[in-house]
Parts: C-alpha cells; sequence; structure tokens
C-alpha cells in the first residue's frame, strides 16, 4: 500500500497537523488488523464498510471509512518528522495481506527509542 498524494494539510485547535493521504488501494479491514501490535484500533460498523479509527498514543491517529482509498491521519507536531516515517513503513511493510511483522517490530522499537529522546513518556509510550 502506498501513498499517491496528499490531498490536504490543516493545523487543527488542538495542536495536531492534520494530512488526508490518497492511497493507491482501499484500507481493508485486514490492513487493521495488522496494525493492532502497533496502535489502538477501533473498527465502527454500521457506517459503509466501517469507519476505523487507529491511534499510536501521543503520535499519530488514522480515521477513515473501511473499503476507501482516502485516510486522516493527525500527528503530534513535536513528534511529526520521526512518525511521518513510521506510518509511511507501515504502509510499505504491509505488503497487501503479507506483512513483514518483524520489520515493523524493529521500526516501531527504533521509533520508541527515538521518541523516548525527544518526548515524555506519557506523551508516546
Amino acid at each position: 500500500m502506498r501513498i499517491l498524494r496528499s490531498v490536504r494539510h490543516k493545523h487543527c485547535a488542538d495542536g495536531t497537523f492534520m494530512k488526508e493521504f490518497l492511497l493507491d488501494r482501499p484500507v481493508s479491514a485486514d490492513f487493521l488488523r495488522f496494525l493492532e501490535p502497533f496502535a489502538e484500533v477501533e473498527l465502527l460498523p454500521g457506517i459503509g464498510d466501517g469507519f476505523y479509527r487507529a491511534e499510536k498514543a501521543g503520535c499519530f491517529s488514522l480515521k477513515g471509512l473501511v473499503g476507501d482509498t482516502a485516510m486522516e491521519v493527525r500527528f503530534r507536531p513535536e513528534a511529526m518528522d520521526l512518525t511521518v516515517d513510521f506510518l509511511y513503513s507501515l504502509l510499505y511493510w504491509y505488503r497487501d495481506g503479507d506483512p513483514d511483522t518483524a520489520k515493523v517490530n524493529q521500526l516501531d522499537a527504533a521509533l520508541r527509542e527515538r521518541l523516548a529522546k525527544r518526548v515524555t513518556p506519557e506523551r508516546c509510550p
């Protein structure tokens, strides 16, 4: 899964920075299950194929509709440079249902280590 382009950007009232991405494939329930070890995932059925929210506490949150190619992402500004790269890696290493979870686990550990040097632990565990 890849990001084709960034459609919209804005600074939000809660201090986050929002980007809306257009993906080359629709977000699937399988992709959301792949995210579960790295983020808190919530799926709300009854809205299309389901509204989803996935949050890596204090780092970023993803929102959208299952089956849609648009994804809204909100980043914490103090860690955005690190977490944007991690998000791109999550999409890349998902590999359309054949994920390399070992690689993503390594990247997640490296992200947490870098974030620990930059932000307080309660902001991004």
